[in-house]
């Protein structure tokens, strides 16, 4: 009599096929050209002591200096080095103008400008600083040729949603860069010192990313992830703009090659249970978890 053979059940695997990374190794060699950094280095520290100056100048100006200088730092990205003196400048604003009195408030821009930049800072400031421009029904009053500025609004918001796809950048260091050479380097009234702060505190920056990205693509290479676990997305570069998009200043270096390398092992758990695992290797190989639970 012929011995049962028990025939080994197939396994039908959910196997994504995600497509290879687009970047390839191009990450992988870089490297800090030390005399280019120091030499940016030295004249940032420079520029950033001439622009605190500035910055303690404004604080017994007007209104509306305070917060265009404040809003124009901001917008050129070198705003992080001097969170305190900001922070100084927008509680005086908040406390000496908590009536909004003055000539300033007659004027929707600076009062608009005012609104952002406290909220923006955690300050509860008050929707009152609306009030004189709105009617006794809640609605903003009408202006001088408003049926012009109607058409305007439903010509420009057509053209606008249109061209939204190819303006979107989510990464800050997108939207400083373009901010920085296309619009605050073509406007006439613009500061120099300011503009070239902007741009090397920019560019010294990028290399420090470009070289968190290197070490965090060495790692994953070492690795060598994409041929032990071929279900799973080869990501890395993804991992990192993540991290960058969470903080991008310099003293956070550490903290994001570190959080980038943790993204990509939880994009590989992921992938294996959606993309790789059957139920019932998923139970054993979730049960230590839940025990520890």
């Amino acid at each position: 009599m012929a011995l049962p053979i028990v025939e080994e059940e197939k396994v039908i695997r959910p196997v994504a096929n995600f497509t290879p990374s687009l970047w390839g190794d191009r990450f992988l060699s870089f490297s800090i050209d030390s005399r280019v950094a120091q030499k940016y280095a030295q004249e940032i520290e420079a520029l950033k002591e001439e622009t605190r100056s500035m910055l303690l100048a404004i604080t017994g100006r007007k209104l509306v200096e305070k917060l265009n200088f404040i809003n124009v730092i901001e917008r050129l990205g070198i705003a992080y080095h001097y969170e305190k003196e900001i922070d100084d400048i927008l509680y005086q604003i908040y406390d000496e103008n908590s009536k909004f009195e003055g000539d300033e408030y007659n004027d929707l821009c600076i009062c608009a400008l005012q609104f952002r930049l406290l909220r923006q800072h955690g300050y509860n400031i008050s929707l009152k600083i609306f009030n004189k421009f709105q009617d006794g029904n809640g609605k903003f009053k009408e202006t001088h040729d408003e049926d012009f500025l109607e058409d305007a609004l439903v010509f420009s918001t057509t053209h606008l949603e249109s061209a939204t796809p190819h303006l979107n950048s989510p990464l800050k260091e997108l939207r400083l860069r373009f901010f920085i050479s296309s619009i605050y380097e073509k406007d006439e009234s613009k500061n120099d010192a300011l503009l070239r702060f902007a741009k090397l505190d920019f560019n010294l920056l990028q290399m420090l990313h470009k070289q968190e990205l290197a070490e965090v693509s060495r790692w994953w290479k070492e690795l060598d992830f994409v041929t032990t676990l071929p279900y799973a997305r080869d990501r890395v570069v993804e991992c990192y703009f993540w991290a960058l998009g969470v903080y991008f200043e310099p003293q956070y270096s550490q903290a994001r090659v570190m959080l980038a390398k943790t993204i990509s092992i939880i994009s590989i758990v992921d992938d294996t249970f959606d993309s790789y695992g059957i139920v019932k290797e998923l139970n054993t190989y979730t049960a230590p978890y839940k025990d520890g639970i």
